[in-house]
């Protein structure tokens, strides 16, 4: 596969725009590479510049970086079969997270059979995204909102869902230092809640501390970094899980929408042999 250069990925930007919504994570990851200096990845694609499949794919530098994942984006079934039997583009013997398309699940359950690698479904997800953030509230968010700093990552990732110990707090602390990220803080100037940009440009790590719940702070952050994402040129969107039916009601209760037609999925394959201690 041809790892595109950064004028080839200002045109990729621009091709990915025409397959929205399906290539929205891989455009959103375009979109930041496009403009921020951040963790280095690779964007491949099969042929260039009439391309079937494109991947994202972090550049391993240390023992850490497996922790993240390849976004893979494809407009057909049999394209994305080939390149990932037909190439050595992934290591199938190591750890390996993989997002993608739903549709796709079967298509890459069958590969990594092929390859001898039993995968495990971490999530799936609705994308949500917002159009126009003209009609978010204003008026009543009496909250006072900041910036999160490097001195919040370990609480940051004390607190996440899929939090890996000190391999996923490197993550956490690149997105606060380089993407964009809102927080409510204390009396002593300690985060209560907060909302971060991850590196595909999806908003994400909703949280707010358990006492300090139903104040109003998740739709305050949520309209404040979807203002800020908006006056910098970022899409406006975000991954919930299926089950989570009150992050959902929030960002619709806020003018999010969702296309039914594309939901994404996370796999991990083999075990992370990854100490987070």
């Amino acid at each position: 596969m041809k790892v595109l250069t950064k004028e080839e990925l200002k045109l990729a930007e621009k091709t990915l725009r025409h397959y929205l919504p399906k290539s929205q994570q891989v455009y959103g990851f375009v979109v930041l590479i496009n403009r921020v200096e951040a963790d280095p990845v690779d964007v491949l694609v099969d042929h260039w510049p009439d391309f079937s499949v494109l991947l994202v794919k972090p550049i391993q530098q240390e023992e850490a970086d497996l922790y993240k994942g390849v976004c893979i984006f494809a407009k057909d079934g049999v394209a994305l079969k080939n390149v990932l039997l037909e190439t050595d583009i992934l290591d199938w013997t190591q750890y390996l997270c993989l997002s993608f398309d739903l549709c796709y699940e079967e298509t890459v359950k069958a590969v990594a059979a092929n390859r001898g690698v039993k995968g495990t479904k971490m999530s799936v997800c609705h994308m949500i995204k917002l159009d126009d953030c003209s009609d978010l509230p204003t008026d009543g968010l009496s909250v006072q909102v900041s910036s999160l700093q490097e001195s919040h990552t370990a609480l940051i990732n004390s607190t996440w869902k899929f939090g890996s110990g000190k391999f996923s707090e490197r993550m956490i602390r690149n997105m606060i230092l380089n993407f964009p990220s809102c927080c409510v803080l204390d009396s002593d100037g300690q985060p209560v809640a907060w909302i971060l940009t991850y590196c595909d440009c999806a908003m994400g790590i909703l949280y707010t501390m358990p006492e300090h719940r139903k104040k109003g702070y998740a739709k305050a952050l949520v309209s404040t970094m979807a203002k800020k994402l908006h006056s910098e040129g970022y899409p406006l969107y975000c991954f919930i899980e299926e089950h989570n039916r009150l992050s959902y009601s929030l960002f619709a209760s806020l003018g999010f929408t969702e296309d039914p037609s594309y939901r994404v999925i996370w796999y991990s394959f083999n075990e992370m042999f990854l100490n987070p201690q």
